[in-house]
């Protein structure tokens, strides 16, 4: 009789934007029994040293701007089909949600490819985190009625027709991934003739210790701010809710800059596995 190869299953987890309290239940408990973590540079380290198996594998596979120790998404694809074809219960645990803004569509296509069972598990994503905790409720009344979540990392993409949108929409604007080209963004939206009340908040390393906001009216922006070299990652909220910033955040800023999150040339693999 031949014996049935046992195939393992993977998790998609999100772990929220930094806190590690922000975790979910369930994201906790398929931690605690994974055999792997397939982890992503912007998961809390305490995440990753208090929640997960002491015997589990977990191995580091960060992604950063501009910097070539970035691993390559089909590097992780393969880590993926490798781990699970042992049979092993593999969590592939993503910063903040496992929809938003990530490469989740990638590893689903490897998964079904190769037959590999799979669940999501969502996660706080980075806008509602890091607006909670400075203060700026995403659609307050009177001020926004919708949230749209963007990226301008390549903001030669946008074109007038759309740029001239964001700059009139009552909709609040959360953009990822943007504080490099954040300049030209600001830049581009008064030219196109965004309204004076709409202000622009840049929340640096949302819900970690070292959180730091800085909220200014988008037509002061550039001569006040402009050039700033922000603290990776960095979430960016524009219109008018931005400004109740000033009224109600409650966290207090950092004190010094320090990274929560270390550079992926950091990480190292935890070598610990039960075969």
């Amino acid at each position: 009789m031949h014996s049935v190869k046992h195939i393992g299953k993977v998790f998609l987890v999100g772990a929220g934007p930094g806190d590690p309290e922000l975790l979910t239940l369930k994201a906790l408990r398929h931690l605690q029994q994974a055999d792997v973590v397939i982890t992503d540079r912007l998961v809390s380290p305490v995440i990753l040293s208090e929640y997960v198996r002491e015997d589990a594998l977990i191995i580091p596979v960060g992604k950063q701007c501009n910097s070539e120790a970035s691993t390559p998404q089909t590097a992780i694809n393969d880590l993926l089909v490798e781990h699970a074809l042992l049979g092993r219960r593999v969590v592939r645990l993503k910063g903040g949600d496992v929809s938003i803004f990530s490469n989740v569509l990638d590893e689903l296509q490897t998964l079904v490819s190769h037959g590999i069972p799979y669940e999501l598990v969502p996660g706080v994503t980075a806008a509602l985190g890091a607006a909670a905790y400075a203060g700026i409720p995403l659609t307050a009344r009177k001020h926004a009625a919708a949230v749209r979540f963007l990226t301008a990392w390549r903001s030669d993409r946008i074109d007038v027709s759309y740029w001239q949108d964001l700059a009139r929409t009552e909709d609040t604007l959360v953009f990822y991934m943007s504080s490099q080209p954040l300049d030209e963004l600001v830049g581009r939206l008064v030219e196109y003739g965004i309204p004076a009340d709409r202000w622009v908040a840049v929340i640096e390393q949302a819900t970690t210790p070292q959180q730091r906001v800085t909220a200014l009216p988008v037509h002061e922006y550039i001569a006040a701010a402009g050039g700033t070299q922000y603290a990776s990652p960095s979430l960016i909220i524009i219109g008018k809710v931005a400004a109740l910033h000033q009224a109600f955040g409650w966290k207090s800023d950092a004190t010094e800059e320090q990274l929560y999150f270390p550079p992926v040339v950091e990480q190292q693999i935890k070598k610990k596995l039960v075969c």
